[in-house]
């Protein structure tokens, strides 16, 4: 399966409760920190739901 590069861009900080959870749940801790997962159709869907806050790139 394919591996997708996440990098929190923006912060989270006035976001709403569930958009924070989601970042947490993505593995991100810190601004301009990257993490790398799989791209399966559940962390897509979290994606999409943020895709405000990240950059995404494919590996």
């Amino acid at each position: 399966m394919k591996k997708v590069r996440i990098t929190q861009i923006k912060s989270g900080i006035k976001q709403p409760e569930r958009q924070k959870r989601t970042l947490k749940a993505l593995g991100i801790t810190k601004m301009n920190r990257p993490v790398e997962v799989e791209a399966t159709p559940q962390i897509n869907g979290m994606i999409k739901a943020i895709s405000h806050l990240l950059k995404v790139e494919e590996i």
